[in-house]
């Protein structure tokens, strides 16, 4: 880090906004986001279609945790992922992120094979 920041020979880049593969900086000039901004690699930055659904959904409920809560969303997208998997596989289980959904993933396969006798 410190070839960023005070002691460092590269400025920070201090992005204003985003449109589709591209950043816009303060200066107005645009850089490709190569990075992809992790959750926008597939659809782009401001998204009409995805930005549209969450202004819909803020209206409504921006958010409850889903330990021990559930809310229509969740439950629509449920049934959509189940309908795409084999007929033994009927719950879902969601993480915030992908190292705690490797980490449940473990954990149930632990217990799995724990119950079964196989510890």
């Amino acid at each position: 880090m410190k070839d960023y920041g005070e002691e460092g020979t590269l400025p920070m880049l201090a992005i204003r906004r985003g449109e589709g593969v591209w950043l816009e900086d303060f200066d107005g000039n645009r850089y490709l986001d190569a990075i992809s901004s992790w959750w926008v690699n597939l659809f782009g930055h401001a998204n009409p279609t995805i930005n549209a659904a969450i202004r819909d959904q803020l209206d409504l409920l921006e958010h409850v945790i889903l330990a021990g809560c559930t809310h229509e969303p969740v439950v629509q997208l449920s049934e959509r992922l189940i309908a795409l998997t084999p007929a033994s596989l009927r719950r879902c289980f969601f993480a915030d992120n992908g190292s705690a959904a490797v980490e449940v993933a473990l954990k149930m396969s632990f217990h799995y094979w724990k119950n079964r006798g196989h510890p």
